[in-house]
């Protein structure tokens, strides 16, 4: 199997990453390399958008995990949408990411984002 990983920032500091294929031992080098790139911007977020990925190794899940770890200790968050069914059993049976936020869709990570934007912005407007 082959894994593509594309990437593209959406809104300033926020990076939806795009993997297409199998996420297994021989590929996530791939995912890992462009999460680099993306970490090296200093991002607020990185959103994984699992819509083309088909299939996910335990190395495919400490990839995710090590992201979340590493977004966490910079101030910043990971989030997952459209997850396909598969993909959503091996996180719902390792519960390796219960504190991340998944989303069914991208306009519900959109609205998401444009809640929490809102939010920041208001606090700002209020001190």
């Amino acid at each position: 199997m082959s894994l593509t990983v594309t990437s593209q920032e959406r809104q300033v500091g926020v990076f939806t990453v795009y993997p297409a294929g199998s996420l297994d031992s021989n590929t996530y080098p791939i995912l890992e390399s462009t999460i680099k790139k993306i970490r090296e911007s200093s991002p607020k977020a990185i959103v994984f958008d699992m819509k083309d990925l088909t299939y996910i190794s335990s190395a495919g899940v400490r990839v995710i995990v090590a992201t979340k770890k590493a977004m966490k200790e910079g101030g910043g968050s990971i989030l997952l949408t459209n997850l396909q069914p598969q993909i959503r059993k091996v996180f719902d049976i390792i519960k390796a990411l219960p504190s991340l936020s998944i989303f069914e869709s991208v306009e519900e990570l959109d609205e998401y984002l444009t809640q929490m934007q809102r939010k920041v912005q208001e606090q700002e407007e209020e001190a």
